[in-house]
């Protein structure tokens, strides 16, 4: 049996349903991905194996950095190099202005994700409605975008970035709402997903890598993304309990964590499942990993 993790290296042009497919076939486990990845973007693809997969909720994904390529010049429906032109100009910006701008897209800001894409409205997939002809009312919503750095001018009125951002980021929206704040049509030509929570690229492994029969080998343990949780060595005498996932009262247990507060709990350095802090001090177990 395998549990863990697989860092994969998504390529182009590759759904993350592909790549999670993929893994099932060579692992022979369930799994399924931590986090999507629009099929032309590359980079970082988590996918959960085997029991690993009941720990998705108790994941951090507070950090992610992408680097992307913004082309000024044309804006499409998707915001990426992939859909249709609706706009085009030619006030291409150098790289001076690009960066005076770049201070108005970090911090908290508020983004109105965009049509071609995974939200849903009413039980209906924005990108379905799109494809339609539908039209939907999208809310802004708030976002968090710690750092944008321009790194280099390329071919094409393009401008190389490197976004540090929060979860619920469409880095194609940035690209958009940028050209628009600088008076230049504009959508995302490239993107690879440098690192997202615990997941970088010097871990990653390339699909062909995985169809060769390295899965046993780069497959990281089930608590490589949960170092963010407090951690409890089960005593002897609570074992049994903990593994047939019993709730302990807080006068079974001898931790001290804060009410609300998810723990990683140990058995002789094997995790072996996931328990929450009750108001009244209890651990009450959220998964059972036996």
């Amino acid at each position: 049996m395998m549990d863990g993790f697989i860092n994969v290296l998504k390529p182009p042009g590759m759904s993350s349903g592909t790549v999670v497919a993929i893994v099932k076939r060579v692992t022979g486990e369930k799994a399924g991905h931590a986090g999507t990845l629009d099929p032309e973007a590359c980079g970082i693809l988590p996918v959960m194996v085997g029991r690993a997969t009941r720990l998705f909720d108790f994941m951090v994904e507070k950090q992610k950095t992408y680097l992307a390529e913004i082309a000024f010049g044309s804006a499409t429906d998707t915001q990426d190099a992939q859909g249709t032109v609706l706009q085009r100009g030619e006030s291409y910006p150098d790289a001076a202005a690009v960066q005076d701008i770049l201070p108005r897209f970090t911090g908290d800001i508020l983004q109105t994700p965009p049509m071609y894409s995974a939200l849903k409205v009413g039980g209906e997939s924005l990108y379905k409605m799109a494809i339609k002809g539908k039209k939907a009312d999208i809310p802004a919503r708030p976002i968090h975008v710690d750092s944008i750095d321009l790194l280099a001018q390329t071919p094409r009125h393009g401008m190389l970035l490197r976004v540090v951002c929060g979860r619920g980021t469409y880095i194609r929206t940035l690209c958009h709402d940028i050209g628009q704040a600088l008076g230049c049509p504009s959508h995302m030509r490239f993107l690879l997903r440098e690192q997202t929570g615990a997941f970088s690229l010097d871990t990653a492994v390339t699909v062909e890598e995985l169809k060769a029969g390295c899965a046993q080998s780069v497959l990281l343990p089930m608590d490589a993304p949960l170092a963010h949780l407090p951690r409890f060595d089960v005593p002897p005498r609570l074992q049994k309990l903990c593994l047939n996932g019993v709730r302990l009262r807080a006068n079974e247990w001898p931790g001290n964590a804060l009410a609300g507060t998810n723990i990683r709990l140990y058995m002789e350095d094997r995790l072996i499942g996931i328990s929450r802090v009750g108001e009244d001090g209890s651990l009450t177990p959220r998964a059972v990993l036996r």
